[in-house]
């Protein structure tokens, strides 16, 4: 992307880190809860930023928008987050322009995802573009290359098999479960947490496990109740955590609390636990190791599980790519356009005085001046002109920067 007047002394940014390179324990140091994300939004109108989309999920946290400089955005995150500047140098990527909407793509369409195929940060972006655009963050290209981005994933979904099957880390944890714990109907779950990865995980549990001893503990209990009515399950109340956890045999941690709020005193089991942290910051302290009867897995350890399907939907990334060429060329083509859209305007703006200054003369002259008809007909007029200007630039893209030059120069604009 060139400048293409999108954003007059900007460039447009992708920055962030991710699951690539940053380990869990840093991106926690990085990730934004709801809270984080509205101050960083404020922050970032409050100093002038014009456009920025910020997203934070369990294997990445990045933020795309325009700025003078990438650090003006990096400034943004650190503020809002435990991480430093030091930190985020040593794990981050930043991409520019043209780079920066191919990784927005890529990302998107879940093709740069900790599991391959996996959408859900679809979704994620929508909401995150939601609450930019309440905040005024979100202008005209941010919300076209997003629109472009979602077609494309679409178009991926129901023309590859890149996400046949499921896909996502929760139906990965419970993959882990199916194959390493015996007579997983007979055991004893407890579910932790019921944010969309904890609801997906308990949906993917009553599927796949057909275990009916699943128990729900969420701080907020009513959020934990209508997962359970949905499913038929059991509730219980937060301050039963310790005795739930004792009761048993796999525990899946999935909230969305800063610090670890699993730690080896509030284990009293005296039989095999195994552990699943879903959590980006962990939620699970690492202590819990120090307990010869505790099996702790991260999710990303379980991301790192291959498969017979995850083979499979390697051999559909070629044609994923193509699709997200053949829409971000569309993107492209309607970019050019807007390199002589600000021309168009002050065209228009300037036909706009002339026909003030014009009526107001007919006006002085003619006794019975029709003031409706003469606007009406001015300003069909003005349309023309800005239109058949608008195509010529449109349809002869060799030579439109001398014509929009030569239109600057007749019209003084």
């Amino acid at each position: 992307m060139e400048q293409y007047h999108i954003s007059k002394g900007t460039h447009f940014y992708a920055l962030g880190l991710s699951y690539k390179k940053a380990d869990a324990e840093v991106r926690g140091h990085f990730s934004l809860d709801e809270n984080a994300k509205a101050n960083l939004l404020a922050q970032a109108k409050e100093a002038g930023i014009e456009s920025l989309l910020v997203t934070s999920t369990c294997n990445r946290t990045e933020i795309f928008g325009f700025a003078e400089h990438p650090y003006q955005l990096i400034k943004l995150l650190c503020d809002n987050t435990k991480g430093t500047v030091e930190e985020f140098q040593e794990v981050a990527y930043i991409y520019k322009s043209r780079e920066a909407i191919s990784h927005l793509f890529r990302v998107g369409c879940g093709l740069d995802s900790q599991i391959l195929g996996d959408f859900e940060i679809i979704s994620q972006l929508k909401v995150s573009a939601r609450a930019s655009k309440k905040q005024g963050l979100l202008n005209p290209f941010l919300e076209r290359l997003l629109n472009a981005v979602i077609q494309a994933s679409k178009r991926i979904k129901t023309e590859t098999e890149i996400s046949s099957g499921a896909t996502s880390v929760s139906f990965a944890s419970v993959h882990y479960i199916l194959n390493e714990v015996e007579n997983v109907s007979d055991k004893n779950i407890l579910l932790f947490g019921t944010g969309k990865i904890g609801r997906n995980t308990c949906e993917n549990l009553v599927k796949h496990t057909k275990n009916e001893h699943i128990t729900l503990i969420n701080r907020t209990k009513d959020k934990a109740e209508k997962i359970a009515g949905k499913f038929n399950l059991v509730v219980k109340d937060y301050a039963n955590l310790q005795e739930e956890i004792h009761a048993a045999d796999i525990l899946i941690v999935s909230t969305g609390a800063q610090n670890p709020t699993v730690d080896k005193y509030i284990i009293k089991n005296n039989k095999p636990l195994l552990i699943l942290d879903l959590s980006i910051p962990k939620n699970v302290n690492e202590n819990v190791t120090d307990l010869e009867q505790v099996t702790l897995v991260h999710l990303d350890q379980l991301s790192q599980m291959t498969d017979d399907t995850l083979e499979r939907r390697k051999t559909h990334i070629p044609l994923a790519e193509e699709i997200i060429e053949e829409v971000k060329t569309d993107f492209n083509a309607w970019l050019e356009t807007r390199k002589f859209a600000p021309t168009i305007k002050a065209l228009k703006h300037k036909l706009h005085d002339f026909k003030i200054a014009e009526l107001d003369t007919q006006r002085k002259k003619l006794a019975n001046f029709n003031e409706e008809q003469a606007e009406l007909i001015s300003n069909n007029i003005i349309q023309k002109i800005t239109n058949h200007f608008a195509h010529h630039l449109k349809d002869d893209a060799s030579s439109n920067t001398d014509s929009l030059e030569l239109i600057k120069k007749v019209f003084q604009l």
